[in-house]
């Protein structure tokens, strides 16, 4: 028979904002958020205290409605390095136990403690870690332990804060399924919108509900859900450096001032555009599809994606897909206040594909052979040694394709 499985799910608790607390004594016991600059539009809540949270903060909100909220509310600028520092150090921790510890986020992992019972039962080992990481780091962290990942991760936000909770297979039943499903693990909103149409709102309905249902609903991820709401999650922790293949390359901004018009929003994709290309360079990638986030200045955004004729990894071919999305799908009810751009489908640079009788290999092999060329001399001069003439000023650009798309001070041939 083999051993059941011994999972941990270990999420520290208001991350960003303890890190501040600890670092800081005078902000113990206050009312914290972790907020952007407003001075630079990223004006939102990044992260809350408990007391915060207590009075309404939400992590999203903008930062003079948080205010209305807690007058009392201390608003501090988030410290990046400490934060991956402090992750870092709770990792380490984790690794005295075992080497199967999977990131989720920087506060947040899997533990696979299966093999660790020379050490403790499960419970006894979420226990010394959750004391170790108080004494140690001066952080606290709710944890969840069961027999699959999912569930551990129910446990760990059922009690918070600087809590231990066991989801055991015998008594999942009663713990978890009166639970909304949203509270599951890749139950999104839309998710859980479609569901409620057919009167599944909770856990114990999914896992009820016929499976070939929720795959004619939802597809493939029909069938995981109820796999996971049955307790039938059997997906493994990853090895501590596991590294994950890479699904998608992006960059994305949010402005300092609203974008007006098609042509400011060109320039940003753009500009955008050269990162995404040069990383797609350094991992050896190429891309087959383009995606783009679009958020107005009421906050709500919209996400396109498209297919690409070809393979490329050149910037001002991401570019153009990006825009032409942009330009075909997005409704000016508000002006741009934040835009991302992301390469999708990706396959290696040097993967086969089946070429067209009209494609003009030859003038994208020059277009690639100057993209050699520049990446040489920003990597010898720095970024901004060379630039696209077009993000100085309105001019024509030239692109692949036969078809001309005219924008307001722009025209792409």
């Amino acid at each position: 028979m083999n051993e059941e499985r011994a999972i941990l799910h270990s999420d520290l608790n208001s991350f960003y904002a303890s890190v501040e607390m600890m670092l800081d004594p005078f902000l113990k016991g206050k009312a914290v958020a972790v907020c952007g600059s407003t001075e630079n539009r990223h004006g939102i809540v990044l992260a809350k205290s408990d007391l915060a949270k207590k009075a309404g903060v939400k992590t999203g909100m903008v930062n003079w409605e948080a205010w209305q909220l807690c007058k009392d509310l201390i608003m501090v600028p988030p410290q990046y390095d400490q934060y991956l520092k402090y992750s870092k150090l709770t990792r380490a921790i984790y690794e005295r136990y075992t080497d199967q510890v999977e990131p989720f986020g920087m506060d947040e992992c899997w533990l696979d403690v299966t093999g660790s019972r020379v050490q403790g039962s499960p419970m006894e080992i979420a226990e010394q870690i959750r004391k170790s990481i108080r004494e140690e780091l001066g952080l606290t962290v709710s944890i969840g332990v069961s027999f699959n990942k999912i569930f551990a991760k129910l446990g760990s936000d059922m009690k918070k804060p600087d809590a231990i909770t066991e989801i055991t297979r015998d008594g999942f039943r009663e713990k978890v399924w009166p639970l909304h499903c949203s509270e599951m693990i890749y139950c999104g909103p839309a998710t859980t919108r479609k569901l409620a149409i057919y009167g599944i709102n909770t856990i114990g309905d999914v896992a009820n509900t016929d499976p070939a249902f929720l795959k004619q609903l939802l597809g493939v991820n029909g069938l995981s859900l109820w796999m996971f709401a049955s307790g039938n999650d059997t997906s493994r922790v990853m090895q501590k450096d596991f590294v994950s293949s890479i699904k998608s390359v992006g960059h994305g901004i949010t402005c300092t001032a609203d974008l007006e018009n098609e042509d400011e929003v060109f320039r940003v994709i753009l500009e955008l555009s050269q990162d995404v290309g040069h990383r797609l360079r350094i991992h050896g990638l190429s891309t087959r599809g383009v995606q783009i986030y679009v958020r107005g200045n009421d906050l709500f955004g919209s996400q396109f994606q498209c297919k690409l004729p070809y393979k490329t990894q050149l910037p001002g071919e991401i570019a153009l897909a990006g825009f032409r999305l942009f330009h075909d799908k997005y409704r000016w009810a508000k002006n741009v206040r934040a835009v991302c751009i992301r390469a999708i489908d990706l396959v290696p640079k040097d993967a086969p594909e089946q070429l067209s009788i009209f494609d003009d290999t030859e003038r994208r092999e020059k277009r690639e052979r100057m993209e050699d060329a520049v990446e040489e001399i920003r990597a010898r001069f720095g970024k901004r040694a060379i630039t696209c003439a077009s993000l100085l000023g309105d001019l024509k650009i030239p692109c692949d394709g036969r078809d001309t798309v005219k924008m307001p001070g722009l025209m792409y041939q």
